[in-house]
């Protein structure tokens, strides 16, 4: 396997019970506190992403998770010597709703450092930019559901994920009309 990782540069992936990934981070968070473990567990994530959908006009925001049943885990599993830790062992798999360390059957393995950079990266960017709910086609039928063409029907004629916009051909009098539109503003048709 290699040189073993310092304690603050392990990072494992913990498979947890999905749809309580939010339930069994709080109660890691609570007991590294109440059971003074903040030496060996460091840090504990659940990766979430922002998504913004129109509904009956409004527009809202909500949180979503980009790897349901998982958690990331910061913290000393293996000491200098490669041996197991036995403390932060069973502090992982007696928590509530702890499936096992993904991907192992014995002992776990922590994630590589180019791995740990991408994931962190990724899960920054996701947390910092908000995505549509829904993923938009050239050639989608959609509603317009907010600005001065709401309750319009367009085609879309082009995407720019990277700003979140659309360019939508609405009607307009009788002739076909390009309109720049935010994902937001628009509904699937």
């Amino acid at each position: 396997m290699g040189a073993i990782p310092a304690a603050r540069d392990q990072w494992y992936v913990i498979h947890v019970l999905s749809g309580q990934e939010q339930k069994v981070k709080d109660n890691l968070t609570r007991r590294i506190a109440t059971e003074e473990m903040g030496d060996l567990v460091f840090e504990v994530l659940y990766p979430q992403e922002r998504v913004s959908e129109v509904k009956k006009g409004q527009k809202r925001e909500t949180k979503r998770k980009f790897f349901p049943g998982y958690l990331l885990v910061n913290m000393q599993m293996l000491n200098e010597n490669g041996s197991l830790v036995d403390r932060s062992w069973y502090f992982i798999k007696d928590t509530v709703g702890v499936i096992n360390f993904a991907g192992t059957r014995d002992k776990p393995t922590p994630m590589r450092p180019k791995e740990v950079e991408q994931m962190l990266l990724q899960i920054r960017e996701r947390e910092d930019n908000v995505k549509p709910k829904v993923a938009f086609e050239v050639g989608d039928t959609v509603k317009v559901a907010d600005g001065p063409f709401e309750s319009q029907t367009g085609i879309v004629e082009e995407i720019d994920p990277d700003k979140g916009k659309l360019r939508v051909s609405v009607s307009i009098f009788g002739r076909s009309t390009p309109v720049d539109l935010e994902y937001w503003q628009v509904e699937k048709g």
